[in-house]
């Protein structure tokens, strides 16, 4: 669903029409009015029963966060969303939720899932979504019935890092990336989900999200940056620390942690990463026929660049699309139609 739905669009013309109105008579109460309408992201603020309405009061669950649980919804014009509402009413989750908002105000990209609306009616903050109808990465690398080529796969790294660059740009660390995060559209393209962690900030550092009946957030298991959980320190390498173990998943097929192996696939996959010889042994076994050898071997070394102990021999995302254009053939079809 790249667009608003027409519902969406008529209301957000009106509220925009009487914030007009509004304005022409009082000033002071254009800026209370404002707060509800994004005037530069075209967001807008549905009440509690019209989301009600538009999710058939709460029917369809089409995914599960850690502090949500996200619903379909149908507008009159046949159009979908997403409607994601936070669970409890926890200090920590309406956190996140402001959070969340205010970084998907900021952001417009061809990789990230659009903010389309919002409901503040209630303390269970909700995000309205672009809908996107293909499940996530997660589900296909696991789904037993479920195949995803390898140039399907190179096109899904690159379109990540593309995400990944474009907000680092922007001062914004994701925090929490990991295959359940990355959605996939009709197309198989990456739609980057889930800001809840989120970290905005003027340098490459900020200070990590606490509170003070909780512990920090301290992302996904298999997924966060060693380097994180020591420090607390929240930077842009710790994306690129996750962005290298997604790599890891696209190569092998296998999970970021697996209870059965009782280690992480970072670990798992060193020695393996050490030595290019050794790069084929670990391919998915359900692509051996028709992968690229050479391109294995090079996202293989990319990984192991990326989930480097060291946080200052990883690349940055900028570097990692560089790298990706020049090691990956397969690739060039992509770069002609989307540019990060």
């Amino acid at each position: 669903m790249g667009r608003l739905p027409e519902f969406l669009r008529f209301k957000l013309r009106r509220q925009r029409a009487a914030t007009d109105r509004v304005a022409a008579v009082d000033l002071e109460e254009e800026e209370e009015t404002s707060a509800c309408v994004c005037k530069h992201s075209g967001n807008m603020r549905l009440c509690w029963d019209e989301i009600r309405r538009v999710t058939m009061e709460f029917s369809v669950v089409v995914g599960h966060g850690g502090f949500s649980t996200v619903y379909l919804a149908e507008f009159p014009d046949s159009s979908r969303a997403a409607v994601k509402m936070q669970c409890g009413s926890q200090r920590l989750s309406r956190r996140a939720y402001r959070q969340e908002l205010e970084i998907l105000r900021r952001l417009r990209h061809h990789t990230i899932v659009k903010l389309l609306g919002y409901c503040d009616d209630r303390e269970e903050g909700i995000l309205i979504l672009e809908y996107v109808p293909n499940g996530n990465l997660q589900e296909k690398l696991q789904g037993s019935n479920i195949f995803l080529p390898w140039k399907t796969r190179m096109a899904v790294a690159f379109q990540l890092a593309q995400a990944i660059a474009y907000l680092h740009r922007n001062c914004i660390v994701h925090g929490d990336i990991k295959a359940s995060n990355i959605l996939l559209d009709d197309d198989l393209n990456c739609k980057l989900c889930d800001f809840g962690s989120a970290k905005m900030g003027l340098s490459s550092t900020v200070a990590a999200l606490q509170d003070s009946n909780s512990r920090m957030m301290v992302g996904s298991p298999g997924y966060t940056d060693p380097l994180y959980l020591k420090t607390g320190l929240a930077s842009y390498k710790n994306d690129v620390y996750s962005f290298g173990v997604v790599v890891l998943e696209l190569i092998t097929g296998m999970e970021a942690f697996s209870p059965g192996r009782g280690e992480a696939l970072a670990t798992w996959a060193g020695p393996m990463l050490r030595d290019v010889e050794k790069v084929g042994e670990m391919v998915d076994r359900r692509i051996c026929g028709e992968i690229d050898l050479e391109e294995a071997r090079a996202m293989a070394a990319l990984s192991a660049t990326c989930v480097s102990d060291s946080p200052s021999v990883r690349p940055s995302a900028a570097d990692i699309l560089t790298t990706m254009r020049s090691k990956i053939p397969s690739l060039s079809l992509l770069f002609e139609e989307k540019v990060a």
